[in-house]
């Protein structure tokens, strides 16, 4: 964790705008879905595409969509916009999660409130459904789940002094919202924690990692700290854990494990990986510091911090690899150069993705990895930070 997820948590106080006003355009019959040539040689032949969900900035409505095609290595920037020029301003407002299902791209558009569900084949849009504030998205054969801070915000400002004061807030608990993968109908939610980040799904059972991002803006200044678990079939909360402050991602390894990371409390609470055992009572047991960024592939959590994460000065960091299998640490080595590391994928346990967000305000990058060192690296959108595969 660094500097860029303080200023994400900071600037995502107002989660109230949608997607801005349509501007119509005739659909485009010769969008450019050609790009900066990579080399793709050796990459698993059942893979087709790489995609890339950029953030944007905070009220920028920028978000954007690329994708690699390992077909002839064209990596394809704003592919959203090129195949939906009649989507109003194009993705829209922060883009925060986005996952494969089936033939179906699935994307969280946070400040916009809307999942948007697209062709995985040719990026055309199939529906885009209204949640409010939605953050990630787990699925099973018959819904996805999406979780949501619901709504809450908190509005300040600053005075001559530099001090920053609440002059405005809302801070429900979050929801998880269940939309049907048929008719693309939210079919039902349920209250969890506060600010609700990372969900994963598991033997019919959700892990939803609560962060309390907008809670440690407001009185008594406290971050959430707990896992709410949620039985799928009655979609009701049947446990709630307590992990660390201020959770963000949740892995299911499909044996049995649950891996919770955390982004601390930016002061003296570092970020970190935790294990939760659910055929143990949901012990808990914390396997290591610094987790900047994190990625499953199998049942292995790979893992990548830097020491030096409350440096905010800092022009760049040292960042040290790691990959966890069964609660046990092991070696992995990924020699990571980035100015600021912000997302991690796996591919296959060669080769591996990292996107570099940069200043937050321009576009990034995205580099490959193949056996620890680096292969190549192309331009992005902005803050390019989440990644699925098809």
């Amino acid at each position: 964790m660094k500097k860029a997820t303080l200023l994400l948590l900071c600037g995502a106080l107002v989660f109230c705008a949608c997607r801005k006003d349509p501007v119509p355009e005739p659909p485009s019959k010769d969008a450019d879905l050609t790009g900066q040539k990579v080399d793709v040689s050796g990459f698993p032949e059942s893979a087709r595409k790489l995609f890339v969900l950029n953030e944007g900035g905070m009220g920028a409505n920028n978000a954007t969509l690329d994708f690699l095609r390992f077909s002839d290595g064209n990596y394809v920037t704003g592919a959203f916009k090129k195949m939906n020029p009649s989507v109003g301003a194009g993705l829209g407002d922060v883009g925060n999660d986005i996952a494969v299902q089936g033939d179906e791209l699935w994307m969280v558009v946070n400040n916009s409130g809307l999942v948007e569900v697209v062709s995985a084949k040719d990026e055309t849009e199939i529906a885009a459904i209204a949640v409010p504030t939605p953050r990630n998205l787990a699925f099973d054969d018959q819904y996805a789940y999406v979780t949501s801070w619901a709504g809450a915000y908190a509005n300040g400002s600053y005075d001559e002094n530099g001090i920053y004061t609440i002059t405005d807030s809302k801070n429900p608990k979050g929801q998880v919202y269940r939309i049907d993968l048929k008719t693309k109908k939210v079919a039902g939610n349920v209250e969890v924690g506060y600010q609700p980040e990372g969900v994963a799904c598991y033997d019919g059972k959700l892990y939803v990692a609560n962060s309390g991002g907008i809670s440690s803006q407001l009185p008594p200044y406290a971050y959430d700290n707990t896992v709410s678990i949620i039985d799928t079939k009655s979609f009701k909360v049947t446990a709630t854990v307590p992990v660390q402050v201020n959770l963000k991602y949740v892995y299911a390894d499909g044996k049995g494990n649950i891996y919770v990371t955390t982004l601390g409390n930016f002061w003296d609470v570092h970020s970190g990986l935790y294990l939760l055992r659910p055929g143990q009572g949901n012990a808990v047991s914390k396997v290591a510091d610094y987790v900047s960024a994190s990625a499953l592939l199998g049942d292995t959590v790979y893992c990548i911090g830097t020491e030096t994460e409350f440096d905010w000065s800092a022009s760049s960091h040292s960042y040290k690899s790691w990959s966890v299998q069964g609660g046990n640490k092991k070696d992995w080595t990924l020699n990571v150069s980035a100015k600021t590391l912000y997302g991690l994928y796996a591919l296959d346990a060669d080769t591996f993705f990292v996107s570099d967000a940069g200043d937050y305000f321009n576009p990034g990058t995205v580099s490959c990895y193949y056996k620890g060192a680096k292969r190549w690296s192309v331009d992005a959108g902005v803050c390019p930070g989440h990644f699925a595969v098809y």
